[in-house]
């Protein structure tokens, strides 16, 4: 009995189409955070440096690193949500 009305649930919720909308959802969480992310390393690196211009190469190249772990990650999540579409 709850089998078949859990069944009944989750085809409704396939014809709705929420289940595409959570992943563009996801998605697009993922995309913001990355962006709220690499803004701040980059206030922050250009804080650094404007204090410290001595060590300029050395921020820059730190803030690349930590820019591309946060892309990375973010990169995931957009990959995990549009597979989440498929399967």
């Amino acid at each position: 009995m709850l089998g078949m009305i859990l069944a009944q649930a989750a085809d409704a919720v396939m014809s709705l189409g929420l289940d595409k909308m959570g992943a563009c959802l996801g998605a697009s969480i993922a995309a913001i955070g990355a962006g709220i992310g690499i803004g701040k390393i980059g206030a922050a690196a250009m804080e650094a440096i404007a204090r410290q211009p001595e060590s300029s190469g050395d921020i820059r190249s730190n803030m690349i690193v930590i820019a591309a772990l946060v892309e990375g990650v973010a990169l995931f999540g957009v990959i995990v949500c549009v597979l989440s579409l498929f399967i």
